[in-house]
């Protein structure tokens, strides 16, 4: 079931059904837009500008280059300097939401984590070792 949001670029209500997160009107123009970025791209000297180029030359907004990296649209393969912000660094990434870097950070620390947990496992276990003494009758 749709429902009624506003378009945060033109403020005008729309039904939402979960497909756009804009109105009909600036879909359209974002799809307009797309297609100059594209044809832009497809040009052999223009295959590996990166975004600040692509922003100048065509007028296409920062964040619906990254939004169409994300969903697929530009596809990083054919166009190497193409990317997207590292949600947690900033560095342009390719795939998922984490940089290789902040990707092998985390995991860094998950095993030192796993790790440190293991050790209080096993003092804690080693704690709870009884001992029986022999009772003299």
């Amino acid at each position: 079931m749709a429902e009624v949001r506003n378009c945060p670029k033109c403020n005008e209500f729309f039904n939402y059904t979960g497909v756009r997160e804009v109105c009909h009107k600036c879909a359209q123009s974002e799809e307009e837009l797309y297609q100059i970025v594209y044809r832009f791209l497809r040009k052999r000297e223009n295959r590996a500008a990166t975004v600040e180029r692509i922003v100048e030359a065509t007028g296409a907004e920062e964040e619906l280059l990254y939004k169409w990296v994300r969903k697929g649209r530009l596809q990083p393969a054919m166009f190497p300097n193409l990317g997207y912000p590292c949600d947690n660094c900033g560095h342009l990434t390719t795939i998922g939401k984490l940089c290789t870097k902040c990707q092998d950070e985390l995991k860094a620390d998950l095993r030192t984590f796993e790790a440190a947990k293991e050790f209080r496992d096993s003092v804690e276990q080693r704690d709870r070792v009884t001992y029986h003494a022999e009772r003299k009758r």
